[in-house]
């Protein structure tokens, strides 16, 4: 029998998926959806390396595994050049609807949560605030929705879980701080500032340098196709590595070295982004299993209305109000502006913050901020799963 029973069941999971996934992406089912709900099913059954729940080393690996080539993933397939040309929604959505999206968290978020420390407070606005356009991917992918529209929810999607995250190291860092307590303030000054330093410089270095190097030797027909795609992992793996070898922050590491990966051969990055996609795209699910399996069975008891209101609120009006005041003057139709508003799904992002969470902080104490990520994101996963196809044709009539 194997020792890891549940690679089996996850391995059989995505074969049986794959097997409908062209036929399912034009309906309203979606790969988060189904794994999450296989992941509570299975929740009801023992499995003996998950024994010790959230704790489990199992779920650090992979967390910080899927993290790494999420973040590089994400910031690879976004194309500086078009995003110089068409930076227009984008960098509204990303330098003024996210910043507020995270205040107007906070704001509600206190009221909401009285008595809860204002940096728990922020760190949850902080990791609900990124979008993971991939919850809604008929949105992204249907010919019904402009171009323009597809192309600014991908690029806010891809590039804003990279923003949010030195936010979320600040608040780890200052709660981390509290709860250790022997630490002078000096010392997590200095090392909070060694990862927002650090890590972008090494990062950006081993990106652009592994790309050239990928390029160089592809051009030269010394690098074969095969290994020309699994480089990707390999810068990702080893910007990640490097940078936490000096106390940089490995993560926001992995981030810039996609974001300035050196490889301008379009086959040579188009073969990167495919084999990274795949790779990542299959923790992803395993990760949504886990979190089916783990996250939502120990919440559940802290779901009261509060966790409720602000749930609903963080996919509505937190969400959707930041998005309409800084998309004012483009003359978008409000249309497009509500559409916008309400694709900004809470997924994969999401998750792996909060698993990074209590990974450096641990579960007592934290209890409410994690129920209510938990619930915002299980909401999200079939809110926004349920009303990407049906909204994509809304809009496809509105502009025929």
């Amino acid at each position: 029998m194997t020792e890891y029973p549940i690679f089996v069941f996850t391995a059989l999971l995505i074969l049986v998926y794959g097997l409908f996934s062209k036929a399912l992406e034009k309906s309203v089912i979606t790969a988060p959806m189904v794994f999450v709900v296989i992941g509570i099913i299975a929740s009801n059954f023992q499995i003996d390396e998950l024994r010790q729940g959230i704790d489990a080393p199992l779920v650090k690996i992979l967390a910080e595994l899927t993290l790494v080539l999420v973040l590089f993933n994400d910031a690879s397939t976004i194309n500086l050049m078009e995003l110089r040309k068409h930076r227009k929604l984008p960098v509204r959505l990303l330098l003024i609807g996210l910043p507020l999206t995270m205040v107007l968290g906070i704001l509600i978020g206190i009221p909401l949560f009285p008595g809860v420390n204002i940096w728990v407070i922020a760190l949850m606005a902080f990791i609900l605030s990124p979008t993971d356009a991939a919850l809604g991917q008929a949105v992204v992918t249907s010919k019904l929705v402009p171009e323009k529209i597809r192309q600014t929810i991908n690029v806010e999607s891809g590039l804003n879980d990279g923003i949010a995250f030195p936010p979320i190291l600040i608040c780890l860092a200052v709660l981390s701080h509290a709860d250790a307590g022997n630490s002078g303030t000096s010392y997590w000054l200095l090392f909070t500032l060694r990862q927002f330093v650090f890590g972008p410089l090494i990062g950006g270095l081993i990106g652009w340098a592994g790309g050239y190097l990928v390029d160089k030797a592809s051009s030269k027909g010394w690098m074969n196709s095969t290994f020309q795609s699994l480089s990707s992992i390999a810068i990702a793996l080893l910007a990640f590595s490097l940078a936490e070898t000096v106390e940089g922050n490995g993560f926001i590491a992995a981030f810039f070295a996609g974001m300035l990966l050196g490889t301008h051969n379009l086959k040579v990055r188009e073969r990167l982004h495919e084999f990274g996609e795949a790779e990542s795209q299959a923790l992803v699910l395993f990760i949504f299993l886990l979190f089916g399996m783990m996250l939502v069975p120990f919440c559940y008891p802290y779901w009261d209305i509060n966790a409720w209101v602000y749930a609903l609120l963080s996919l509505t009006i937190i969400r959707m109000l930041p998005v309409a005041i800084c998309l004012i003057g483009t003359k978008l139709p409000s249309v497009t502006i509500g559409f916008i508003g309400w694709f900004g799904p809470r997924g994969i992002a999401s998750v792996l913050y909060l698993l990074l969470v209590i990974i450096e902080l641990g579960i007592p104490g934290y209890e409410r901020i994690i129920s209510v990520i938990v619930l915002t994101v299980l909401l999200s996963i079939f809110l926004h799963g349920f009303t990407a196809v049906p909204f994509s044709k809304m809009l496809g009539k509105y502009f025929q």
